[in-house]
């Protein structure tokens, strides 16, 4: 956490402030790709032959035409000294609109790259606290479901889910922060934006300050009430002569599921996809979900596998290790079938507003983009298809280290493009991020986990989960 904080801080520290900050990141990056000054060098060198050229070319056009009447010379005179005059007005007219487009694109770079550290801690806190969420939306289907397999990993779910508190509240501040204008991830919030923007303009009553945050305050509010109501009820049912905690949990989850999936399409839509507010796909929620519900298996994997080596949970068996690799497996694949059907039916249509979505990221992410294909369908269906492996802790964690951070930069891809364009690349400001909340995450998860017992004894599902074998 520490070595995160210093991160953030040099990146925010060594953000550009002013234009001339830029135009000296920019002719460095001129310099190191090379060429680009010399070529300048050499047209500026060329001009002066040009202009010399040009006098003596004039010359003799005065010597052929030196025979000539002194009405006709007066004429050429006064013509030339107008052609002169208007060729200096259209080249000064020029010149004026070269700068101000050079302008125009300075301000744009500098403000890209002021969204950069911003950028990666918003990426790595929505992470993580999407991780967090994807757990307790697990824990949820597995109460709903009356599953007899899971119950052992109750508290391991319960734990992980106990980041969606703080998780949600840094991700709310940083909601509130481009509100105010702290930064500009979100281009709608911008005032002179919209002001020129008629396509955000018929947004604005969705897209407005006031009405996201308060999206924001409901979507989390419910998830956190459900978390901490259902936490209760598990602790509560330990202790109690009936089933009633465990029958009220099995209603929540129930309830819970309907407000997650309409609330969590909608915060996509939201957190995500309104950084570029020209473009949508109406499978981005189910995309958005499939990526950190196949991120929160594998945390859920992880931590179970950790715990068993330091001989807790002596009840998980290398079948409850196997039922996860499968649903790491299968949420993998899930992922996959949604990123192409969004990729193939957007670039085979080819229409201008959709297609700019992945024209960019091809063209300026190419390598992170097509990058984590490879690593959250390629790598995990290549492994964990074999039955084997899936039983191999090590494999397992192989595995999930390589989801996890193919996923990281999932989420990098969806929010980069759209608020630092082709200014990105991972540096301190990002690998801080991920430090940070990650040492943040493995802290309050694992405090959680020893404020109760390992294990829900008192769950009616209990002794068939103790024995489960597959």
């Amino acid at each position: 956490m520490i070595l995160g904080v210093l991160g953030i801080g040099y990146s925010f520290f060594t953000a550009p402030k002013t234009v001339e900050d830029v135009e000296k990141i920019l002719a460095a990056d001129s310099h190191h790709n090379g060429g680009h000054a010399e070529a300048a060098h050499h047209d500026e060198a060329a001009a002066p032959e040009a202009h010399t050229a040009v006098k003596e070319e004039s010359h003799a056009v005065e010597g052929v035409n030196g025979g000539h009447d002194t009405i006709h010379a007066e004429t050429a005179v006064v013509n030339h000294d107008n052609h002169n005059e208007i060729s200096h007005e259209a080249h000064g007219a020029e010149a004026h609109d070269a700068h101000a487009e050079h302008e125009h694109h300075l301000k744009h770079v500098l403000s890209q790259l002021q969204n950069k550290p911003w950028a990666g801690v918003y990426v790595a806190a929505l992470f993580f606290m999407l991780i967090s969420l994807g757990a307790l939306a697990f824990f949820a289907i597995q109460n709903a479901a009356q599953a007899g397999w899971s119950p052992v990993l109750f508290r391991v779910m319960e734990g992980i889910s106990s980041y969606l508190i703080p998780g949600a509240v840094i991700v709310f501040l940083l909601l509130v922060a481009g509100v105010l204008q702290f930064h500009h991830l979100f281009v709608w919030m911008d005032p002179d934006v919209v002001a020129e923007d008629h396509l955000i303009q018929a947004k604005s009553g969705y897209l407005n300050g006031a009405f996201f945050l308060i999206r924001a305050a409901i979507f989390m509010g419910g998830w956190i009430f459900y978390r901490q109501y259902a936490r209760k009820n598990s602790l509560a049912q330990d202790d109690a002569t009936d089933n009633s905690f465990y029958k009220k949990n099995f209603k929540a989850s129930a309830a819970f599921l309907v407000f997650f999936i309409v609330t969590e399409s909608i915060m996509s839509w939201d957190w995500i996809m309104s950084v570029d507010p020209h473009w949508y796909s109406t499978l981005f929620g189910w995309y958005v979900f499939a990526s950190f519900i196949v991120s929160a298996v594998t945390v859920i994997a992880m931590v179970a596998i950790y715990l068993k080596s330091l001989g807790y949970l002596e009840y998980v068996n290398t079948s409850h290790i196997h039922d996860l690799a499968k649903f790491m497996f299968g949420f993998s694949v899930f992922w996959t079938y949604l990123w192409f059907s969004q990729f193939m039916l957007i670039w085979y249509a080819d229409i201008p507003e959709e297609i700019v979505y992945f024209k960019m990221r091809i063209e300026n992410y190419n390598l992170p983009f097509f990058g984590m294909v490879v690593m959250n369908f390629v790598f995990p269906v290549l492994i964990l298809i074999n039955t084997d492996f899936k039983r191999l802790s090590w494999v397992i964690v192989m595995a999930g280290i390589v989801i996890l951070f193919g996923h990281y930069i999932d989420f990098f891809n969806m929010i980069m493009p759209a608020t630092v364009g082709e200014q990105w690349f991972i540096g301190a400001g990002e690998i801080g991020a991920i430090l940070f909340f990650l040492g943040l995450f493995i802290f309050v998860v694992f405090t959680a986990l020893t404020k109760a017992p390992l294990l829900a004894k008192r769950n009616p599902l209990i002794e068939e989960s103790k024995h489960f074998h597959y």
